[in-house]
């Protein structure tokens, strides 16, 4: 954890809290960034970045006006969309981070399109402009074609590829490495007039004041300040995208950047706010960012520290959270998954009491005693808070819809190295859950394994990182065992005779069956047949419970036998020497005498998915889907432009490692989903695969 005890200014008041978000994918300077921003002052700062794979925040103060900015860096590689969408619930604005001559990745696109869905203000930080591929123009063309309303505010000055300034194209200034401000050389008046001309063309298209359009074509100077105060509306309000250059490992753009973001990203009591219910699904009222209204906060990230225990990262919605306050815990991640979600059950912590609240710091804490609407703070000490969990006034609890979760599809097998670890496994798992909701823990009790399902393979090394390194267990994967079924495929009568005599008391019964192929999934039937008393009634309930447990445990290869008719049409008993477990027994023993390689054959479980991939990988895809022997049933656009749909049966055993292929094939544009839709035969060369 980060020293503390350093100190920090609260912020006053709401209006004086900004929260920004940095998204972009690895290597494109978003933590040196981050480190700039939070510093205060320029200073050249590491430019290599280690990949990332949890949030990271910092606060600073915007000297010139008192305001507070918390800024959330983000992990850029795919399987972390959880995290980013952390990050996103976390703040009012995003910053995008594009690496100059790199393009712009699939996965920016996609998060581009969430942001536009919901109209959370955005802006776009371009870096790397000194590298001999970067080219700004084709950057700007880049983004303008990708995010649309993106527009240049400031253009780099770059003497022998190194970003030397910046120049502001609605104030005319270029502001150069050393802090100063310069007007325009005659040179760079005449080269940016039509780019300036086109901005304040944007600006005004934007305005609300309709007498500007015609002003300006008449030919009259506006005033500086009207298009300022436009500009700074149209940002904040997600209708105009700015495009600055910066330089995060010298500064260069970054104090520019953080007036930006203080002048023309909103405050928490503009910006949107997530739907909020009482924790039984009631209507809880109105929801504002006021420091004075009801206390609902929600926990974005939960890490375990060795010293202090749980420490969450808090945002703080409406009402102000005290060190002493009494806090009511909810979360029910069912309610908006739809489904139980195993290691994230539905609770409600009735009495919290917070630990220390601090502010985050570049490199340090500063302690706190209160926070208020708008702020992101730490909390330690909530044992019973999970991530996305709610934190509410006892007398008024709450409950926060959780952001929008991305589902787990590909799953590992892990058990422990040791006997010595099993123990330890259990709780390292409940915690491991409890911090990351991307992370699902299956027990499956059919082929008795334990299956952590994860986005990909990064996050399969990350969480096994965090076991060895974090929760000091140990743990070997294994490749995840399909559930398999049996069914016998053609009508066969068979007797199962149980005749033993070792003095006293034997054991007799003899039964007749008849066992029937039926349609898939239509289950197991039971039908009596027997007439004149062949087995005595009392006893058909047993020859019943000895079926169904026999075709339970399996007749062949230990696998349930499923969809099939059983008729019992006859048998023996004996007056002395029959019981209930003698005809259990002969039914299992028909069952099993019945079943051999002819008889019997196994199902795999089927899967219906829908892929969703953009046009041109369309057809790459489709072969991928066929190589799995996957039964495409069609396509059609999706809602996505430019993507399309594709709907498919595969069965789950060449799902395993689906995400990974997909990213693979579809150059990281296709993303599926899958449920679970029947039971089909398995091809006999694949049986010895798939039962080992």
């Amino acid at each position: 954890m980060s020293r503390t005890g350093a100190t920090f200014p609260a912020p006053e008041a709401t209006r004086q809290v900004r929260s920004v978000v940095l998204v972009g994918p690895p290597g494109t300077g978003k933590s040196a960034l981050l480190e700039q921003l939070a510093s205060g002052q320029l200073g050249h700062v590491r430019d290599a970045e280690e990949p990332s794979t949890e949030l990271a925040v910092a606060t600073t103060v915007h000297e010139p006006t008192g305001t507070v900015v918390t800024l959330v860096d983000t992990p850029g590689r795919a399987d972390f969309v959880g995290e980013v969408r952390a990050g996103l619930r976390a703040a009012d604005a995003v910053l995008f981070v594009v690496a100059a001559g790199s393009g712009i990745d699939e996965a920016t696109r996609m998060l581009w399109r969430e942001c536009a869905a919901v109209g959370i203000p955005r802006a776009v930080a371009v870096t790397q402009l000194e590298l001999a591929r970067a080219d700004w123009d084709e950057v700007v063309g880049s983004c303008r074609r990708v995010f649309g309303e993106a527009v240049p505010l400031a253009l780099p000055v770059l003497e022998e590829r190194q970003l030397t300034g910046v120049l502001d194209l609605l104030e005319a200034v270029v502001h150069e490495g050393s802090g100063e401000i310069r007007d325009l050389s005659d040179e760079e008046t005449s080269r940016t007039e039509g780019q300036r001309g086109q901005l304040i063309e944007a600006i005004i298209e934007q305005s609300e004041d309709e007498s500007l359009l015609d002003r300006y074509l008449s030919g009259e100077q506006l005033d500086l300040e009207v298009l300022r105060t436009d500009l700074r509306a149209a940002i904040s309000s997600a209708r105009f995208f700015p495009i600055v250059p910066v330089n995060p490992p010298s500064g260069m753009g970054v104090p520019a950047l953080l007036d930006l973001i203080v002048h023309a990203f909103p405050a928490p009591d503009q910006a949107w706010l997530p739907a909020v219910m009482t924790p039984d699904g009631g209507p809880f009222g109105e929801l504002a960012a006021d420091p004075d209204g009801p206390l609902v906060a929600q926990v974005i990230h939960t890490a375990s520290d060795p010293y202090v225990g749980r420490v969450c990262l808090v945002r703080v919605f409406s009402g102000t959270l005290h060190t002493d306050d009494h806090l009511h815990v909810s979360g029910h991640l069912e309610w908006s998954v739809g489904h139980e979600v195993e290691g994230h059950p539905g609770h409600d912590e009735e009495d919290e009491r917070p630990g220390q609240l601090s502010t985050p710091l570049s490199g340090a804490t500063a302690p706190r005693d209160r926070a208020i609407a708008g702020e992101l703070v730490l909390v330690t000490k909530l044992a019973g808070a999970e991530t996305s969990d709610t934190l509410s006034a006892t007398a008024r609890p709450a409950l926060v819809e959780p952001w929008l979760l991305p589902e787990p599809l590909l799953p590992v097998a892990i058990e422990a190295a040791t006997t010595k670890e099993e123990d330890k496994l259990a709780g390292a798992l409940q915690r491991l859950t409890a911090e990351d909701l991307t992370l699902r823990l299956e027990r499956n009790n059919e082929t008795h394994q334990l299956v952590l399902w994860t986005l990909g393979p990064t996050h399969v090394d990350e969480v096994l990182a965090r076991l060895s390194g974090r929760h000091h267990v140990e743990v070997v994967t294994e490749p995840v065992r399909t559930s398999l079924r049996e069914t016998f495929v053609r009508r066969v009568v068979q007797q199962g005779r149980l005749v033993k005599q070792s003095g006293g008391h034997g054991q007799y019964a003899v039964v007749q069956l008849e066992i029937e192929p039926l349609a898939r999934g239509a289950g197991v039937e039971f039908v009596d047949r027997v007439v004149g008393g062949a087995v005595p009634r009392h006893f058909i309930p047993s020859v019943e419970k000895g079926v169904r447990h026999q075709l339970g445990e399996g007749v062949l290869a230990g696998y349930p036998c499923v969809d099939v008719r059983v008729t019992l049409t006859d048998g023996k008993a004996h007056s002395v020497d029959s019981s209930d477990m003698a005809f259990q027994h002969a039914a299992a023993l028909a069952l099993r005498e019945a079943a051999n390689d002819s008889t019997v054959s196994l199902l795999e479980p089927v899967d219906r998915v829908e892929v969703v991939v953009d046009d041109e990988f369309v057809g790459a895809v489709m072969v991928d889907l066929r190589a799995r022997r996957a039964q495409v049933h069609g396509t059609e656009p999706a809602d996505l432009p430019g993507h399309t749909v594709i709907r498919a049966e595969m069965p789950q055993h060449e799902l395993a490692s689906y995400p990974i292929d997909l990213r693979s094939v579809s150059h990281g544009s296709g993303t599926f989903t899958r449920t679970f839709a029947r039971y089909d035969y398995l091809p006999s060369n694949l049986a010895r695969e798939l039962t080992g």
